[in-house]
């Protein structure tokens, strides 16, 4: 009892922080969340357990870094919610046929996602503001990891793709090289900058 009074509070506690943050989870995203979270229930043991889905670690890394990362998570929770959907079962005739609308008519329309919703509805709701996002927000981000996937994709036993490599090598060390230098020039224009400003703050005798 205690345990489960215990995930409730801090559920409520983040649903409160993510709203206070600032404006970019809407209430009724908020709200679709808490929903699903109560039919989608594990022991608190596992979900405070200290291992997350989604490291934070990359978050601690530059800019562009941490938007290549939040890329990659976007598109790993569309492919999630995805497959959480072909999971649920099949609508019913009977449940096709009623009153409700369907989740791409509810959500179009601008509905309220509540509890009494079923679960479709609110993951397709999820998974359309996920979409959203990564579609305006990642896009640059989404052409550099489909790269990135790509390489994976090389040919390593194919003598052209071999041959082409070598020949193309020279050209991409140079420019991993001067990457290197050029953040280690950047990191010495900032300590020399600082350096002289505290020599410009520092009282004369």
């Amino acid at each position: 009892m205690v345990t489960t009074v215990r995930a409730v509070v801090c559920l409520s506690l983040w649903l409160v922080v993510c709203q206070v943050r600032g404006s970019y989870i809407p209430p009724k995203m908020n709200r679709t969340i808490y929903n699903l979270l109560q039919h989608y229930k594990i022991p608190s043991r596992e979900r405070f357990n200290g291992k997350p889905v989604f490291s934070r670690d990359p978050l601690a890394g530059k800019m562009e870094a941490k938007r290549v990362f939040m890329g990659g998570v976007l598109e790993t929770y569309e492919k999630l919610i995805g497959q959480m959907l072909k999971q649920l079962p099949t609508p019913t005739p009977q449940t096709a046929g009623s009153n409700e609308l369907p989740g791409s008519a509810a959500i179009a329309d601008g509905g309220e996602v509540g509890a009494g919703e079923d679960v479709r509805t609110q993951l397709s709701y999820i998974l359309k503001k996920v979409q959203e996002l990564r579609k305006h927000r990642y896009q640059e981000q989404e052409k550099l990891l489909q790269e990135l996937r790509d390489l994976k994709h090389i040919q390593m036993d194919n003598l052209v793709v071999q041959s082409k490599a070598l020949w193309e090598l020279p050209w991409l060390y140079e420019e991993a090289s001067s990457l290197y230098e050029i953040k280690m020039e950047r990191r010495k224009r900032r300590r020399r900058r600082r350096q002289a400003r505290r020599v410009k703050t520092r009282p004369s005798a």
